[in-house]
């Protein structure tokens, strides 16, 4: 995965720095930076709120004790450099060359794992808990997911990440596989893609409703969800 496009140059360079050292205080950055301290540290507190990085206080010297920061895992799963092919397509890609059915049926395995995960989880519940369930669990792989309600027993599930994205972007099977992963594990519903971000939108956002009742379709460019 590429760096975040929510970092800066600036916050991009610091991480750099960070996992070229391996550990190191705010001081010891500005210095190889050649930024002030200040700058570093409040760089250093939006990459620590992101997951990239975690700090932990050095003791033993004179003085107030030292911050020293260090890539988290997540910080240490994304390419300093944007033209850094991103591992995952590249493995997929030599999978797809060895055995192009293969890829089909990795996706296929990978929808029926996470259907089998969250099916008891949401057993009983009605669909907005469901759905509110499924958005809670999302939300924690990172897909900054969202539920609204469109009327009776029908919601919009909208996500405005994807932490798949570069995997998305070069495989459709991918995105079926998301939709087709509600599907199945909402068997009793009506669901579909109304935006898609690999069509150009900022988000994805799936209608889902009681079967019997039609989600309201959207251009798949749609930028806003409304």
């Amino acid at each position: 995965m590429g760096v975040s496009a929510n970092l800066s140059s600036a916050q991009r360079q610091i991480l750099i720095a960070v996992k070229r050292r391996g550990e190191a205080s705010a001081d010891e950055l500005a210095e190889v930076l050649a930024i002030t301290p200040s700058a570093v540290r409040q760089h250093l507190a939006t990459l620590k709120s992101a997951g990239y990085v975690a700090s932990r206080q050095m003791r033993g010297r004179p003085g107030r004790p030292a911050d020293l920061y260090h890539a988290t895992d997540l910080g240490e799963t994304l390419s300093t450099s944007e033209s850094t092919p991103d591992f995952s397509v590249e493995l997929l890609g030599l999978i797809e060359h060895e055995d192009p059915g293969l890829i089909v049926r990795i996706f296929d395995r990978r929808r029926s794992r996470r259907v089998e995960q969250f099916r008891e989880k949401i057993a009983g519940m009605t669909l907005g808990d469901a759905l509110a369930a499924l958005a809670a669990d999302l939300d924690a792989e990172g897909y900054m997911a969202q539920v609204d309600t469109l009327g009776d027993d029908r919601y919009r599930l909208t996500l405005h990440s994807c932490p798949i994205w570069m995997i998305a972007s070069h495989y459709g099977q991918a995105c079926n596989s998301e939709l087709e992963f509600i599907q199945e594990l909402l068997p009793d519903v009506a669901a579909s893609r109304v935006i898609h971000k690999v069509a150009g939108a900022y988000v994805c956002a799936y209608e889902v409703s009681r079967l019997g009742d039609s989600p309201t379709t959207q251009p798949a460019d749609s930028r806003l969800v409304t």
